[in-house]
């Protein structure tokens, strides 16, 4: 497009972007608690996987925003974990076992995403004509089964102290320890769900959220050598066995994230916008089936719009400008069909 056309987009993105907000605010009001312990649980464990505002535009960028964020954030958790590890030796907690054995796997569920950003950075060919950024999708269904498998095996260890019951030693490193494990993990969380989020990320943020429950679980062990050291044993295993049913009952909202990613859902609030965005350019009378997936941390979407031109020329001029005003709306919109609508020559 002309520079006169960039400039004209611009214009009208700034004009635009208080009502995109508003039809923001109003879907988040149906689809989303807000306030109270349910609204504070929801943005903890099940955060957005876009942030339209501060998106990377740039599809290399981003995937290497992604691999950076996936190796420092691995090696800070192999770090924290190796450290637990010791202590574990020291006191023989099973619960901080089963967090050690949570807090190793997530650091392990990076090397699959790892791989699904440099993978998505392949050109799309005959056979992949969208590309390889779902990769980044069967990575997230990988770090659900890791997670799952882990909770698993906690509960196990767990259920297995209680059978075969063992003292717990030197339980002020288990509080340590537990402290080690929840800063961490939530370091890394933090890190991986901001990024997950800029990039548009369901799987990065996904593993962010694995580490954000890492560290919640760390805090139980916490609790499990208080219960310890006032004289109650059986809280370790205890402790270990709801860290393992809580991390089960938390999945779920990750679940339903990668899942919905597989079946090509988007957040409402990104169809508003994008309509929005084609209704307010000049030429356009009227805006229909309006599409967006996501592939990977990307977007690609089409919309088909009746145009008000007194010919074809003026009319694909209109589309050319309407395509142009999404990719500048939804900065991570890597390609987006404009179609025109069949005109009625009654």
């Amino acid at each position: 497009m002309s520079g006169a056309h960039d400039h004209e987009h611009d214009h009208g993105h700034e004009h635009d972007h208080g009502h995109a907000h508003e039809h923001h605010a109003h879907d988040h009001d149906h689809e989303h608690p807000h306030g109270g312990v349910k609204g504070f649980l929801y943005d903890l464990f099940v955060p957005h996987t876009h942030d339209a505002a501060d998106s990377v535009d740039d599809a290399l960028e981003a995937s290497r925003a992604g691999v950076n964020a996936v190796k420092i954030s691995m090696f800070a958790l192999l770090g924290t974990t190796v450290l637990q590890f010791v202590l574990v030796l020291f006191t023989g907690s099973v619960a901080l076992l089963a967090d050690t054995i949570h807090n190793f796997a997530d650091a392990l569920t990076a090397v699959p995403l790892w791989i699904a950003f440099v993978l998505g950075r392949r050109a799309a060919t005959r056979r992949y004509t969208y590309g390889y950024g779902r990769a980044e999708d069967l990575a997230g269904l990988f770090i659900v089964f890791v997670v799952a498998l882990s909770a698993v095996v906690a509960g196990w260890e767990a259920v297995d102290r209680f059978i075969h019951p063992r003292p717990v030693e030197n339980a002020w490193w288990l509080v340590a320890a537990g402290f080690i494990g929840f800063a961490g993990n939530e370091l890394v969380a933090i890190y991986r769900i901001r990024i997950g989020q800029r990039i548009g990320s369901a799987a990065l943020v996904a593993d962010g959220v694995h580490a954000r429950l890492d560290g919640i679980t760390s805090l139980s062990v916490v609790l499990g050598a208080i219960g310890v050291m006032v004289g109650f044993p059986l809280a370790d295993p205890i402790i270990g066995l709801l860290i393992a049913v809580s991390i089960l009952i938390l999945l779920w909202g990750t679940v339903k994230a990668i899942g919905g990613r597989l079946m090509d859902a988007v957040d409402p609030e990104l169809v508003h916008r994008v309509e929005h965005a084609l209704e307010r350019v000049d030429g356009v009378a009227a805006v229909s089936d309006v599409r967006l997936r996501w592939v990977g941390h990307r977007l690609t979407g089409s919309a088909t719009v009746a145009a008000e031109a007194p010919d074809l020329h003026r009319a694909v001029h209109v589309a050319e400008h309407a395509s142009a005003r999404v990719r500048a709306e939804l900065r991570n919109v890597d390609q987006f069909v404009v179609a025109l609508a069949e005109r009625d020559h009654s």
